[in-house]
């Protein structure tokens, strides 16, 4: 189960927020019964890209042996 402050894959593309499925994020808030969760997105340099309000068929949780990879946020 996803909990608060578990790192999660955003499994989407979120155009209006100029986030990619691929893209992890971090549970900053779980709703009753992980119905849903607000998830932070954060550039490497720490600023906050997007909070979102996501369902449990928008993310999953980070895999086993899953590397992170890096790319430019478009304007």
């Amino acid at each position: 189960m996803i909990k608060e402050l578990d790192s999660v894959v955003l499994a989407v593309d979120l155009p209006a927020h100029r986030l990619k499925a691929g893209d992890v994020g971090t549970i900053v808030h779980a709703h009753a019964g992980g119905k849903g969760f607000e998830v932070e997105f954060v550039a490497l340099d720490g600023e906050t890209i997007a909070v979102v309000t996501l369902t449990a068929a928008e993310l999953r949780p980070v895999g086993r042996r899953e590397i992170v990879h890096a790319r430019p946020l478009p304007a």
